[in-house]
């Protein structure tokens, strides 16, 4: 079963898909739009492009586990999804992704646009990862 995973932004959006035996992320272009209905057109796209059966969207808590106004934009984001498509949506933790991927983009060096252009699907390969790991 291939798994969608998503990384939503307010300006750009990162995807990752799982293999079709669910143990790797790989990423996939970031889309950009400050749209939430356009985000949410374009993920469902993707998923049915990619013969994804699940979307697993990055919920970002805050570090004491609280919901803040990015919250609440995601749980719309999520809401929106479900209204174009019946493919399952769930929230998941998304706490230290986006640190993780400039980590790791700190460790191959990658800079400037490359970079910029990059890290949101990279965070969303480490929340859809999360979650493969997880089951």
């Amino acid at each position: 079963m291939k798994i969608l995973g998503v990384d939503f932004g307010d300006s750009r959006t990162g995807y990752a898909i799982s293999d079709a035996m669910g143990f790797g992320a790989n990423v996939l272009p970031a889309f950009k739009s400050k749209s939430i209905k356009n985000v949410a057109e374009h993920t469902v796209a993707l998923a049915a492009e990619h013969s994804a059966e699940k979307i697993i969207l990055g919920f970002p808590k805050n570090m004491n586990g609280t919901l803040g106004p990015r919250a609440e934009k995601t749980s719309r984001l999520a809401e929106i999804i479900k209204e174009l498509t019946d493919i399952p949506v769930i929230l998941w933790d998304e706490r230290l992704t986006t640190v993780s991927a400039h980590n790791l983009m700190n460790e191959t060096n990658v800079r400037g646009q490359k970079r910029k252009d990059s890290v949101d699907s990279i965070s969303a390969a480490y929340i859809l990862q999360g979650y493969l790991d997880s089951l």
